[in-house]
């Protein structure tokens, strides 16, 4: 199964090189049988597929899921996933408050902390695009990544807390964080079930949304205003509510994707991958929380 994330979509997470690609036996009691992949029956995507960890000599002997699984040496774990995720995570945060702090957006430099944003965020999608077509996961790119990618999302924050909803920062980010535990959650109790119905579904949905957003930037461009005004008004609220609700989605996938790098043995250097994809997904969510609140509150 691929992931939505094109991080994951490079190496061990995706349909082509991934988890969803186990040779399909019969499953024993109690859970699928060594070397399956419980998504084998009745998923296209598993078909033909072989497993990229099928020679990891750290690999686990015993991948059923919910077994103890008895890990030698380099492979990935749940913690490993959590403490990666939490230092990217954190030099997100770190430097988006620095900027804010440092980076001032009175009126007389707003425009060069706008230039100073833009150039954060173009640098940040080098970095995750040179990350995402590297073989192995460089956390010296992926810190990279979040640091500029915080100092965009500092001046940002500031900007529009300074001149558009005062005190919407901390509600999106409460906002971002509940929806992170939502889905978490429903993906633990088995509410949410990641097969290829909920990939096709998914990524049908997130290829018409960007192309309506290109459509709208791509007017506002040449036509001035808000282009076809689908990030203001009620049209924006619309899509700034799909939009969140796409990140939630692209949550489900990636939790599915982690979970099957940890049953199945994947090496430990693919934590950095996951704590990747997972901070791109949660700074979407950010972004589209934030814009939706700023206009609930301009229209006040």
């Amino acid at each position: 199964m691929r992931s939505s994330n094109p991080v994951f979509s490079r190496r061990g997470f995706s349909r082509d090189n991934g988890y969803a690609g186990f040779n399909a036996q019969q499953p024993q009691a109690g859970g699928p049988a060594v070397g399956t992949n419980p998504y084998a029956t009745g998923n296209p995507y598993a078909e033909g597929a072989t497993n990229p960890y099928a020679t990891n000599p750290y690999a686990p002997q015993d991948t059923q899921l919910g077994a103890p699984q008895q890990a030698r040496g380099n492979v990935m774990t749940i913690d490993d996933v959590v403490s990666r995720t939490a230092m990217t995570l954190g030099t997100v945060v770190l430097t988006a408050v620095l900027a804010w702090l440092l980076l001032p957006v009175d009126p007389a430099n707003l425009g060069k902390s706008y230039g100073i944003a833009i150039g954060a965020a173009l640098v940040a999608l080098v970095l995750a695009l040179v990350q995402s077509f590297k073989r192995k996961a460089s956390p010296a790119l992926i810190l990279g990544y979040a640091a500029f990618e915080g100092v965009f999302l500092g001046v940002i924050s500031a900007a529009v807390s300074t001149y558009i909803a005062d005190g919407v920062v901390i509600q999106a980010v409460l906002g971002t964080m509940a929806v992170f535990a939502g889905v978490l959650i429903a993906y633990k109790m088995g509410w949410i079930r990641v097969n290829r119905r909920f990939y096709g579904f998914v990524m049908a949905a997130a290829m018409g949304f960007m192309l309506l957003m290109v459509t709208n930037l791509l007017f506002a461009v040449f036509a001035g205003g808000d282009g076809l005004g689908f990030r203001s008004g009620g049209l924006g609220i619309l899509f700034g509510v799909i939009g969140i609700i796409l990140g939630a989605c692209f949550l489900a996938l990636d939790f599915k994707q982690v979970e099957d790098g940890v049953n199945y043995g994947a090496p430990r250097e693919e934590a950095w991958l996951a704590a990747f994809g997972l901070t791109m997904t949660l700074v979407w969510i950010y972004l589209e929380m934030l814009r939706l609140l700023s206009i609930l509150q301009g229209d006040d």
